[in-house]
Parts: C-alpha cells; structure tokens; sequence
C-alpha cells in the first residue's frame, strides 16, 4: 500500500514530513511549556502540527517495512525508527493535554503544580522527540549513502 507514490519509492518522500514536523512540533511545545500566553493563543497549532507530525511518523515507518522487503533491512536505523510514532504520539498527548489546561486558565493566575509538572514533561519529550529524530535520521542517511563515495 505504501510501496511508491507515482512510480517512487514511498519511505523517502513520506520520511521528509516526519522529519520536518516532529521537531517543528517539538519547538513549538517547548515554548507553550514556558510561555502560557502563547500556549492559550497558539497551542491549537502546535496540537494540530503534533497530531500530523505523528501521522506522519507512522506512515514513514510503515513505508519504510515495506520498502525493506524489497531492498533490505538497514539494521540500526530499522531499529531506532521502531519507537518513533510512539514518542511523537506521547508529544502530540502531552501537548493536547497542555493546551487544554492551559486555554481556560484566566491569564491574570499563574499555572497550578499540576500544568507546571506537565510543562516540564514536554519539554523532556520535546528534547527527546527532537534528539532521537536526529538518531534515526542519521542512520538512515548513513545506510543510504555510505556505499557512495
């Protein structure tokens, strides 16, 4: 199903947006975490670009087993890929959750234990979201083009 897209292999096109949107979501959590204003003005986007940034991990991985079955398995980075989705969906979760406590807060009050206890775990996933994207990325164009010289 996710073989090609108009005759091309599938991985590398659907790659990119997860590439592009995991971290781009990542930033945007990080300052929702320490900027409540821009958390209740902007933080439906940020959960929007989450939410597609976890689409789009998904089908990346899919696409990516499948283009395995045809050209091989590039171990390490196979490996590394495998939690991804899973990372980007407990970002696009924690930023939800983020957004939603925060949006109904009166702007005059500071945020309670619990919002402040949540905003600090974004920004560890948001770091580690970001961080283990670089890993799989970076595998990936190493299995890709270390053959090349």
């Amino acid at each position: 199903m996710l073989d090609s897209i108009a005759g091309l292999p599938a991985h590398p096109l659907l790659v990119h947006g997860a590439v592009v949107l995991a971290p781009l979501a990542a930033v945007g959590a990080v300052v929702m975490a320490l900027w409540s204003r821009f958390s209740r003005r902007f933080g439906v986007v940020v959960v929007v670009v989450s939410g597609v940034a976890f689409v789009s991990s998904a089908l990346a991985k899919l696409s990516g087993e499948q283009m395995a079955e045809r050209v091989g398995t590039p171990q390490p980075h196979a490996e590394l890929a495998d939690p991804m989705p899973i990372l980007v969906l407990l970002l696009a979760l924690l930023v939800t959750g983020l957004w939603l406590l925060d949006r109904g807060r009166p702007t005059n009050r500071s945020r309670p234990v619990l919002v402040v206890l949540l905003a600090v775990a974004v920004v560890a996933v948001s770091i580690l979201v970001t961080y283990w994207m670089v890993r799989v990325g970076h595998t990936g164009a190493e299995a890709v083009w270390s053959s090349v010289s």
